[in-house]
């Protein structure tokens, strides 16, 4: 029989029907028999209670945990694997990688090919062109390079002609320059500005421990809220330069941030501020405005304070990273380049691009991953590293 079935043809248990007191009824309403109220609990007396003493239950230790096993256990960081920073022996040991060594693959590229090229009595000029164009000088300013090399006519041949053009493309520097203070007594200012990606904030840590290896108090501003762990990396390098860090929650305000990084270093009379600033695309120009209100922050904290804007550039973007830097430079003035990765893939001809179409210098190039691999940009030196010769190859024999 189906369970519905059965159900239905099951008698259910009737109750009788008591109306509550308070209801009025109409007509009589018959009495139902109530049942009789439960006889009174006598009371125990206390004497004649008798308590049998109670064996406490033996606590159970909880078992051990095991990450391996339980999700919510999580495993302690490893020990860093750099030493403490120290800041008097930094400037004292030399860097694990030299500039000669961060060019050698651009002498072993487009320099080869040029010296190729030049080397004969009578050069192939067009095809110069072709592979300082290739080398990241752009179009325009290889033809006209070119052209100035033709006319000279230079003693020792067309290579030194071109190379002397190359360098005469630099912009003329101070070699000690390092930012200033402000006039009124407050700290110098440097904003770290460029595309994520670059090595910004991994260039805010090499120059950090710099200054701080000559001498000077360096306090940092976490100012790129937006990216995320951007915080936690710029602690990261600070706490390797043993600097201080100011930071927000992520998502603040980046004018606040290098507002109360510029009260910090006043209080503490500190000599340095370096701003992490967000990232950006220079295409968008609701971020470029958020880096130009910045801008007036540091104006408005420490009036007369001549801030040093910083714009980082992987190398290896070529042309796409001059348009970076021209866009970057128009909204709120470069008065220095940090190029990045230099020792990577780059060519080495965007170093000309760059300076002689924003007139601005390179301040440092990065050619490592180590803490003191951010080396002072001299231009005679790059230029003779650049066109330098390569060593012998050493022949191995087993």
């Amino acid at each position: 029989m189906a369970f519905w079935r059965r159900r239905r043809e099951e008698p259910k248990e009737t109750q009788p029907f008591r109306p509550p007191e308070a209801e009025q009824t109409d007509g009589p309403v018959t009495p139902v028999d109530e049942e009789p109220p439960p006889p009174p609990i006598e009371p125990i007396e206390p004497e004649s209670v008798t308590s049998a003493p109670v064996t406490p239950e033996p606590e159970l230790a909880p078992p051990p945990l095991d990450s391996a096993t339980d999700p919510a256990v999580i495993d302690e960081p490893a020990a860093p694997a750099y030493a403490p920073f120290d800041p008097t022996a930094f400037l004292a040991v030399a860097p694990a990688h030299t500039l000669d060594d961060s060019l050698s693959l651009s002498r072993a590229g487009f320099v080869t090919q040029l010296r190729d090229l030049l080397g004969g009595d009578d050069p192939q000029w067009d095809d110069v062109e072709e592979v300082l164009i290739a080398g990241d000088v752009g179009a325009a300013l290889a033809i006209d390079l070119v052209e100035r090399a033709r006319r000279r006519h230079h003693p020792d041949g067309p290579e030194a002609a071109i190379r002397d053009e190359l360098g005469a493309l630099l912009v003329n520097r101070d070699l000690d320059w390092r930012p200033q203070r402000a006039t009124s007594g407050g700290p110098a200012v440097v904003l770290v500005i460029g595309v994520n990606g670059t090595g910004k904030t991994t260039t805010i840590g090499k120059l950090a421990a710099r200054y701080v290896g000559e001498g000077d108090s360096v306090i940092l501003a976490a100012a790129d809220t937006f990216r995320a762990a951007a915080i936690d990396q710029l602690r990261i390098w600070a706490d390797r330069a043993s600097v201080p860090v100011v930071a927000h929650a992520p998502g603040a305000d980046p004018g606040a941030v290098v507002y109360d990084a510029l009260d910090a270093a006043v209080a503490r009379k500190a000599d340095m501020v370096i701003a992490d600033t967000a990232g950006r695309l220079h295409t968008k120009s609701n971020l470029m405005d958020e880096l130009i209100k910045v801008r007036r922050i540091v104006d408005k904290r420490l009036p007369g304070a001549r801030p040093e804007t910083l714009f980082v550039l992987d190398a290896t973007t070529g042309q796409n990273g001059l348009a970076q830097a021209k866009a970057f430079h128009d909204a709120v003035g470069l008065t220095g380049i940090v190029l990045t990765k230099l020792d990577s893939t780059a060519k080495g001809g965007i170093v000309f691009a760059i300076e002689a179409g924003l007139k601005v210098p390179v301040r440092f190039v990065g050619v490592g991953e180590g803490i003191n691999d951010l080396l002072p940009f001299d231009p005679k030196a790059f230029v003779d590293a650049l066109f330098s010769e390569a060593p012998p190859a050493v022949e191995v024999t087993r």
